[in-house]
């Protein structure tokens, strides 16, 4: 199966997207590993669900796939995109990310978050396994929902929108440097 940036390679906007998810996925992911380390019981299960409510909506901003970036589209657009996610069969794309749909939405990984559980109670040798399992198991996730939004753009002709203005810490970091 080709990768999402495989997917997107003759489109340089598309590619643009998927490195800015990739670097968000990478960011959270780390997080994801941290939390599962720590020997805390449904500790990494609060925390993966937390990062995925705030994960998947900002890489649909990535591509311009928001509820809110929708609502600014024609009529027919919207329609074109309804119809490339229902194809897609995406539960993510377009629509208000609760918590409960992300844990919804991923019962697909369950069997590697059961046995991050499981591993954490082998001492020290279980908390990396536990880590790597979190880390996998989201990156996974990100990944999968990475290569719907490039499916759905591609398939709707949907331009993502130019990269988003920088966040109050990426001016505070640039300006200090």
């Amino acid at each position: 199966m080709p990768t999402a940036l495989q997917m997107a390679s003759d489109d340089a906007a598309l590619v643009a997207a998927v490195k800015r998810s990739r670097k968000l996925l990478n960011r959270r992911a780390m997080v994801a590993a941290v939390a599962s380390a720590v020997p805390v019981p449904g500790l990494d299960w609060a925390v993966d669900a937390a990062l995925l409510s705030r994960l998947i909506p900002e890489i649909n901003a990535e591509f311009g796939l928001t509820p809110e970036q929708l609502d600014r589209l024609t009529p027919n657009k919207r329609e074109q995109i309804q119809k490339a996610v229902a194809m897609v069969g995406s539960v993510l794309i377009g629509k208000f990310i609760s918590r409960d749909l992300v844990i919804k939405a991923a019962s697909t990984i369950g069997v590697r978050l059961t046995s991050k559980q499981a591993a954490k109670f082998v001492p020290l040798a279980g908390q990396a396994i536990s880590a790597a399992v979190g880390y996998a198991a989201i990156r996974y996730f990100g990944e999968e929902h990475i290569r719907d939004c490039v499916r759905v753009a591609q398939t709707a002709g949907l331009l993502p929108p130019p990269h988003p203005p920088d966040t109050a810490r990426e001016r505070r970091a640039r300006v200090q440097a």
